[in-house]
């Protein structure tokens, strides 16, 4: 039987949303959320509050309603109810907007890094025999000092 929020006494209504903290707080890595919330919630659940964020993010970035509303495909009622929820609950809504820019920044350097001209993925895929004779040498090297 669904019970709604508004029908659960406030112990009942701390336990319940404690539980939901404490699991999500005790999970290291984003792969481990990214299961958590895969299992628990539907992929549905998944996009609207991932939709949610970005409404934040684009908000935040000083985007107007219209622009928001036309380039995600949400209504300006989510915009309105996302707009309200970070005059409320700014910093929650700021810091995790915050940890996910910072986290977007740290992956394009990454594969910049990986990526670049001078990479060495980049030099072993222009070098390619080279890669394979220096480590049939440090075999054969190995080898000898046995």
């Amino acid at each position: 039987m669904k019970i709604k929020a508004k029908d659960l006494g406030e112990k009942e209504r701390i336990k319940t949303l404690d539980a939901l903290y404490t699991a999500s707080g005790s999970l290291k890595g984003r792969d481990a959320v990214k299961r958590f919330l895969r299992d628990l919630l539907t992929e549905s659940e998944r996009i609207m509050l991932g939709r949610r964020i970005l409404i934040a993010q684009k908000l935040l970035r000083g985007a107007g309603y219209r622009e928001i509303a036309r380039s995600l495909g949400v209504g300006r009622d989510t915009v309105e109810k996302v707009r309200h929820w970070l005059e409320d609950q700014m910093p929650g809504f700021e810091e995790a907007i915050k940890g996910m820019e910072k986290e977007y920044r740290q992956r394009k350097t990454r594969a910049e890094i990986a990526h670049g001209p001078f990479s060495f993925a980049a030099l072993k895929r222009k070098y390619p025999l080279h890669f394979l004779l220096s480590n049939i040498v440090d075999e054969l090297s190995k080898h000898s000092k046995n």
